[in-house]
């Protein structure tokens, strides 16, 4: 898998992990973060998700990373928002208000672009990346926020053996063997199959999604 699937996903219309409702676990569960008003949040591999725009009424300064140039213009015409733009080393930035979207590799973030961030949103992009990618991407993205940083972190549950990826199953010890430095607790475990039978047509015969709180420590 390298950068042209994602691109041609965004291309062809195969945006099915793409939702139309901003996610019910997020509003149940973001605000035990207790981040205040004001607070950047990064939501990596963002795509058009409509989460961004909930994350921003709550007051935060929101911060998406996202490979597809064509999802983030489809992000501000939906919204009927009309963002600056200007170039950097990281990508283009797309700045509506409180929502700055950088169409680029995630895997170039680093300190200087996440060093004043205090949450992180990952629903769709540890799962979205195959076993040889998901180290280098918690050893870019997450290695480059800060110390304290919280976190909400969703992950989905299955037999692999059943269903080729994306998305890729990550189980509870995986999450805790990768994120050697951060502290996840487990929020909620969900059965997700009857809310999904996509994923029964792809030859599943069960599938949890998984709630970790985060937070990065100070060493």
């Amino acid at each position: 898998m390298d950068t042209d699937f994602w691109l041609d996903c965004w291309q062809q219309g195969r945006t099915g992990f793409h939702q139309s409702r901003v996610l019910p676990l997020l509003q149940k569960h973001w605000p035990a973060l207790g981040l205040p008003a004001g607070s950047r949040v990064l939501v990596p591999l963002c795509g058009k998700s409509l989460d961004m725009h909930w994350l921003a009424a709550q007051g935060h300064r929101v911060l998406g990373l996202e490979l597809s140039p064509l999802a983030v213009q489809q992000f501000f015409d939906e919204a009927d928002l009309q963002p600056q733009r200007h170039r950097s080393r990281y990508g283009e930035h797309h700045v509506a208000g409180p929502i700055e979207i950088i169409s680029g590799d995630a895997f170039d973030a680093d300190t200087a672009l996440l060093s004043d961030v205090a949450g992180v949103y990952d629903r769709a992009a540890l799962i979205a990346l195959p076993d040889a990618l998901r180290q280098r991407y918690v050893d870019t993205v997450y290695a480059a926020l800060p110390a304290a940083c919280d976190g909400l972190l969703l992950t989905l549950e299955y037999d692999p053996v059943q269903m080729d990826g994306p998305p890729f199953p990550v189980a509870e010890d995986e999450v805790r063997s990768r994120l050697q430095g951060w502290s996840p607790v487990l929020l909620e475990r969900r059965e997700l199959l009857s809310q999904e039978p996509r994923f029964r047509e792809r030859g599943l015969s069960a599938l949890d999604t998984a709630v970790y709180r985060l937070r990065k420590s100070a060493s």
